[in-house]
């Protein structure tokens, strides 16, 4: 099958997250040494396919200097799905499928196969333009780690680290003023950051959304803690943590994916403790810095894995698969069991129990 690729296409859609650059940069060095294949960047996603004039060619002096990078320099865009495209049409925003546009630009361009490197959405897309005959591998890509498909994405440890390193700064400062500090954090649906973060961080109460909580139970650690003469709480709390008491913070799910509020979900949470323990309370929104800086080395050798690993699928012909850790080991899966499953935390799991004989309370 290598025999008949010359050229190959990559791009990177959906959020940012570190570690892309380095997926990019593998991808080059190994179609272009180990196989002598072009490289085509292509700009803001499945965006750069509908709009060829700014694709560009990637040589080994292009990725030069990229691997400890943030970001991504192709740039990405979680807004760009071909089969429900925005479109201006007199005045008025209308969804058109634009991907016959896609296809015949991917053909008219000379691309053999298409590197896709993204989260759950992004790689859907994927499979749907593999099933319409693109040569299409997936290279899984999330801070949120929550692909089922794959034991951990690339981008995750990065994010870990900077939201420890928060709270670590939060400790200080919360002590010296015997105030309650609430952390949010992101990962969706899932809980991954939040629970590793406070867990590492020490922090004293974790709210995830797979596990419901009550301000009476959150109430009680920071009264315990109170009690024994530590007159300070930290509290991290994942932005997908949508009810308390059972009931919404925000509204429907639908209502807060198209109007996001950083830091809705902590604030109201941090005002119901501030009415109930007359506590100082004060929040700290992480947001986009999460997404920011530099990989860690962790995450550096996982994309640098994972770019080659794709490259080599497209080498035996094995497409419609996504590359995924496994055991310690780079395997592939079909991207269609990789997607529409999100993993999230088991409220019974090992994680979760070790966190509670630490005396981390998650408020239930």
């Amino acid at each position: 099958m290598s025999e008949s690729i010359k050229k190959i296409g990559i791009l990177t859609g959906g959020g940012d997250c570190p570690g892309l650059n380095a997926v990019i940069r593998a991808v080059v060095k190994s179609a272009t040494l180990m196989h002598g294949w072009q490289v085509v960047g292509i700009p803001d996603g499945f965006d750069g396919l509908i709009w060829p004039e700014r694709l560009r060619p990637l040589g080994i002096e292009e990725i030069r200097g990229i691997l400890p990078r943030g970001g991504t320099i192709l740039g990405t865009s979680n807004r760009g799905n071909p089969f429900a495209y925005p479109v201006k049409e007199n005045g008025v925003t209308v969804l058109k499928d634009m991907s016959p546009v896609l296809l015949e630009n991917f053909n008219k361009v000379g691309l053999d196969a298409l590197v896709i490197v993204g989260g759950d959405g992004t790689q859907k897309i994927g499979l749907e333009l593999w099933r319409q005959g693109v040569r299409v591998v997936g290279v899984p890509k999330t801070i949120d780690n929550d692909l089922s498909a794959t034991e951990i994405t690339f981008g995750f440890d990065t994010a870990l680290h900077t939201a420890t390193e928060a709270i670590d700064k939060l400790h200080t400062t919360a002590e010296s003023h015997h105030r309650v500090i609430l952390m949010e954090v992101m990962g969706r649906d899932a809980g991954w950051i939040a629970l590793e973060s406070g867990i590492a961080g020490g922090a004293h109460v974790i709210l995830i959304p797979e596990i419901p909580c009550t301000i009476q139970k959150i109430c009680e650690k920071i009264d315990e803690r109170a009690q024994i003469g530590s007159f300070y709480s930290i509290i991290v709390v994942a932005e997908g943590c949508q009810y308390i008491d059972g009931a919404s913070i925000s509204g429907s799910d639908q209502n807060r994916r198209q109007t996001p509020r950083s830091g809705e979900v902590a604030n109201a949470i941090g005002s119901m403790i501030a009415r109930s323990t007359q506590k100082e309370t004060r929040v700290t929104v992480l947001g986009h810095i999460q997404r920011g800086g530099t990989p860690s080395p962790f995450d550096r050798v996982l994309s640098s894995r994972f770019g080659v690993a794709a490259v080599e699928l497209i080498a035996r012909g094995q497409f419609g698969h996504m590359v995924c850790l496994r055991c310690g080991s780079i395997e592939s899966t079909p991207i269609e069991k990789a997607v529409g499953q999100l993993k999230t935390v088991d409220p019974n799991g090992e994680m979760v129990r070790t966190a509670r004989a630490l005396g981390i309370s998650f408020g239930n």
